[in-house]
């Protein structure tokens, strides 16, 4: 029977004080914590499943906050992610929970607490990616690293590689904001394999070096050179990522 293997990561990286990341794959949340083993879980290729990562806006009270309930609300609402435009009504649910949990704060300290959003949902012959912010995912294959989320950021200036301005993002605004999320379908077969992750490994890392390890390594030892390499290029922000492959039968690798 075909199934899913998921191998990831969460790490605060080197100079922040905490991680705001989180992380869920199909019914399990890793939200706001720290591993440095990369994990790894199997599940059959059946009912949709959802894998996606969450970055707390930095510098905002409250980061950690906002991608914990949006890992956590995908998680439980992930095996009705059936269709485009379920992916969408999801993420535009959770942009308003983000925004009623901050207006229930009485104290006003998570008034503009947002997280951006990123990743696939698997079924049987096809593929869901989705983001919000500008955590991506990549279709690794033996043509390369294709980007297949779109950034919500604003236009590099000549010579500029990153940015960590973002255009939109669920919550984030004193008051609320829609958004447009970005889904796009594809076709699933064994041996695809995808890499969904937040900024703290894209900004360090350019998607030769990314590519390099992905054609290298297969799925957790991937997740952890990926990880090892941001760290060595200065790990200036929360890192979190999960490789994602659909193999042919439970077991094999």
């Amino acid at each position: 029977m075909p199934y899913v293997a998921v191998s990831a990561l969460s790490h605060p990286g080197l100079l922040r004080d905490r991680n705001e990341d989180s992380l869920v794959i199909g019914p399990w949340t890793l939200c706001a914590t720290v591993t440095e083993n990369p994990q790894t879980l199997v599940f059959p290729l059946g009912t949709p499943l959802v894998v996606a990562v969450a970055d707390g806006l930095g510098g905002h009270p409250g980061g950690d906050v906002a991608s914990t309930l949006v890992v956590r609300r995908l998680a439980s609402i992930g095996p009705a992610l059936s269709s485009e435009g379920a992916v969408r009504d999801a993420l535009n649910a959770c942009n308003r929970a983000v925004y009623q949990a901050a207006d229930a704060d009485e104290g006003s300290e998570l008034a503009t607490m947002g997280t951006t959003v990123a990743g696939v949902v698997a079924r049987p012959g096809s593929l869901l990616a989705f983001n919000v912010g500008d955590s991506r995912v990549f279709a690794a294959s033996d043509d390369g690293l294709r980007q297949v989320s779109v950034d919500d950021s604003p236009p590099l200036a000549p010579g500029q590689r990153t940015t960590s301005i973002v255009t939109q993002c669920l919550g984030g605004s004193p008051g609320y904001r829609p958004v447009l999320p970005h889904v796009t379908a594809s076709s699933l077969a064994p041996g695809d394999r995808y890499l969904i992750c937040t900024d703290g490994l894209t900004d360090p890392l350019t998607e030769d070096v990314l590519d390099e390890v992905m054609r290298e390594y297969d799925d957790g030892r991937a997740v952890f050179e990926l990880w090892k390499s941001a760290i060595a290029a200065g790990g200036p922000d929360n890192i979190t990522l999960a490789v994602v492959r659909v193999g042919e039968e439970a077991g094999d690798e």
